[in-house]
């Protein structure tokens, strides 16, 4: 006993503290990709390069316009569209404040002349590239969808008094492990640790859904598991908040189409808020929880 208390005092405090605005990604951390608009051409490479088709293009003859549209929602940050790009137009900088409200707000979309697109020796046309159905209402670029990088200290100062006004002291989240690889998971875990700490924003994680305020839930609902995340859906007591965690369960992610799978989460139960990833981050699991706060008011 006597060790362990002497080694407590010669480590010190472990959590992390962050100065306002100054707020970083670990070394290392990729985040989600980026694309600088001056220097992409349109060519379509990046899109051959994905592997979840969260690139895509579509091309108008008669308008003679090409969009390309990136779905962060899609996106599990392989970062393998940056190396294959000849423009260098993509990039990877840490960017992990994603959450957002529908699924619709996630893409961003890039116009481009198609006449213009073509001139480019990289250029490839729509009809080899991989087809999926894009997302209605697609959002554009400059209206900016994401709200600027916050430290985790201000979300965290935010995030109790959001707690606070609406739950009185404390925030009960239930986690939901509907399929998923346990890379979300691992990322959830670490926010209890000495590191991030979230009790101190009033932030605990019960083991029923009757105790529980809010559902997060991670992975692909697989058949196996849906009647139980239902269930559960059904246990927790108005107002029910629910936000999906990860690619995986914003659409399926890399499992999407398995026998065995039966999509995102909001293929069944609603979801109030979309978090991409794999995995996200412990900060921007807090950013999403805070999101998913601001819809609560409304909801009663």
């Amino acid at each position: 006993m006597f060790r362990i208390l002497k080694k407590n005092i010669q480590v010190g405090n472990a959590t992390a503290s962050f100065e306002p605005h100054h707020s970083s990604a670990s070394q290392g951390f990729l985040g989600a990709p980026e694309i600088e608009a001056a220097k992409c051409t349109g060519c379509g490479l990046c899109v051959k390069s994905c592997p979840t088709d969260a690139l895509q293009v579509c091309d108008d003859q008669t308008k003679d316009e090409r969009k390309l549209f990136l779905s962060y929602g899609d996106c599990i940050f392989c970062s393998l569209c940056e190396p294959i790009c000849p423009h260098d137009a993509v990039s990877f900088l840490g960017k992990f404040e994603l959450a957002s409200e529908s699924k619709e707000k996630l893409t961003l979309s890039f116009p481009f002349c198609l006449s213009e697109c073509k001139k480019d020796p990289a250029f490839t046309s729509q009809a080899s590239l991989p087809v999926k159905t894009l997302p209605t209402g697609s959002q554009s670029f400059s209206q900016g969808n994401f709200a600027p990088l916050l430290s985790m200290d201000e979300i965290g100062s935010r995030l109790k008094d959001k707690v606070k006004t609406l739950f009185g002291r404390s925030l009960h989240i239930r986690e939901v492990d509907a399929g998923s690889c346990n890379g979300c998971e691992l990322e959830i875990t670490n926010l209890s640790n000495p590191i991030y700490d979230v009790e101190r924003f009033g932030i605990h994680f019960v083991a029923s859904p009757r105790h529980a305020d809010m559902l997060l839930v991670t992975g692909p609902v697989t058949r196996q598991m849906e009647l139980a995340l239902v269930k559960t859906y059904a246990a927790v007591a108005a107002p029910k908040l629910v936000l999906a965690c990860g690619s995986c369960a914003i659409g399926g992610g890399v499992f999407n189409g398995s026998y065995a799978v039966v999509g995102g989460v909001d293929r069944s139960i609603p979801v109030d808020v979309y978090l991409p990833g794999c995995p996200p981050r412990p900060e921007a699991i807090l950013y999403g929880i805070f999101l998913a706060l601001g819809t609560v008011a409304s909801k009663k």
